[in-house]
């Protein structure tokens, strides 16, 4: 099916009916014996986001989500589901934006309003685009694949021949997370479509003689990333282990998924107060729901396993494979796995554009929209005028 077609999303009241009953009779633990996070999230924070969650309205959350034109079309074998706004400039520049895990297309709900129609949200109608949002692989609304590949390469293709489906020669990429090794690939794979790439992870990482030469700011980067790599990245190892173990918890039990995800959306986030708190409440249910009704707990999970077959790691490898295209770069004081510019500047080797922000986190779309709108504007206007 090359076909595009309309994919407004209703679930069945069964769903949500099975969704009230499950949550109805938890099973939780005893209380960790520690207080200082090192055991994962406290008894005390997920009894609230529990709580918060009986509360939801997925019908609510529906209808926002089908106020987006959204939109499904087969890519390499499997469906993809995709939000397309297109603006009502008519220079708009189009635009493709990708998020990871634990995040979801909603990292872009916000945004896309602002990006499409900046006029009517106080800007100039030259910073207008039209915006595709695509589900990744295994991700919301997009097929859960059934066989082995779907890997940030493959996956960079298909959002090619998506943007050629959709009749854009000529686009813009943006991504944080896996987000951003599928813009850092598409970049790579098709410099003559891709006019700019705009990251808030650029894929970047320290030679040896980086660590012997390093500044203060430097040798502070590396140290949180090294306290990361010890402590932070146990997703990592569980979802590029054992996904398929895991899963089974994460489709069967709504605490469990909530416990999973939660951990990474409030521990990868700037929740500092002077920062607005990071990811909020409501935006954790909205995507933690997302996951629960779509059953994707387990495809998700397998995102991992697949990107660690995929390419080697290291900064040798990673310079390997440079990006010509012109790329921006917006950093956020909450990123767990923060990036030198001029370990960046080896891989990335037309770096337009390097800016550290004051406040945010690793979801830069839930937590600051206002100031990731005005980087992404930034970021294409030279690409405009080429």
């Amino acid at each position: 099916m090359t076909e595009i077609e309309p994919f407004p999303v209703r679930l069945p009241e069964s769903d949500l009916e099975d969704l009230r009953e499950r949550l109805a009779r938890v099973r939780l633990p005893e209380a960790e014996t520690v207080r200082d996070g090192t055991q994962g999230i406290d008894a005390e924070r997920l009894r609230s986001l529990l709580d918060a969650w009986r509360q939801h309205d997925w019908r609510s959350l529906e209808a926002r989500w089908n106020a987006i034109p959204h939109f499904r079309t087969e890519l390499d074998g499997l469906d993809i589901a995709f939000w397309h706004v297109r603006s009502p400039e008519p220079d708009a520049f189009p635009l493709v934006l990708t998020h990871g895990w634990p995040g979801s297309v909603l990292e872009f709900e916000t945004v896309v309003g602002p990006l499409t129609d900046p006029v009517a949200h106080g800007g100039s109608a030259a910073d207008a685009f039209d915006v595709v949002v695509p589900a990744l692989p295994g991700f919301g609304f997009s097929g859960r694949p059934g066989e082995r590949g779907w890997n940030p390469g493959r996956t960079a293709r298909a959002w090619a021949e998506l943007m050629t489906r959709l009749g854009y020669e000529r686009f813009g990429a943006h991504g944080g997370d896996w987000g951003a090794f599928i813009g850092t690939e598409l970049a790579r794979l098709a410099p003559d479509r891709v006019a700019a790439l705009h990251l808030t992870m650029p894929i970047a990482s320290p030679l040896p003689e980086d660590l012997a030469t390093a500044d203060e700011a430097e040798k502070r980067m590396i140290a949180r990333r090294d306290a990361f790599m010890r402590t932070g990245p146990t997703h990592v190892i569980a979802q590029g282990m054992l996904p398929q173990t895991l899963g089974y918890s994460l489709l069967d039990s709504p605490a469990g998924l909530a416990a999973w995800l939660a951990q990474a959306l409030v521990g990868f986030s700037d929740t500092r107060p002077e920062a607005g708190g990071g990811v909020t409440l409501e935006q954790q249910v909205d995507d933690i729901a997302l996951y629960w009704f779509t059953r994707t707990g387990a495809s998700a999970a397998r995102w991992y396993w697949e990107a660690l077959r995929w390419t080697p790691r290291g900064a040798e490898a990673e310079n390997a494979l440079p990006v010509t295209v012109p790329t921006a770069c917006t950093l956020f004081p909450g990123e767990p796995f923060p990036v030198a510019r001029r370990w960046a500047e080896r891989r990335y080797r037309d770096l337009i554009g390097w800016h550290e922000m004051e406040y945010g986190g690793h979801y830069p779309g839930l937590e600051q929209p206002g100031p990731l709108v005005d980087e992404v504007r930034n970021a294409f206007r030279q690409a405009r005028a080429d």
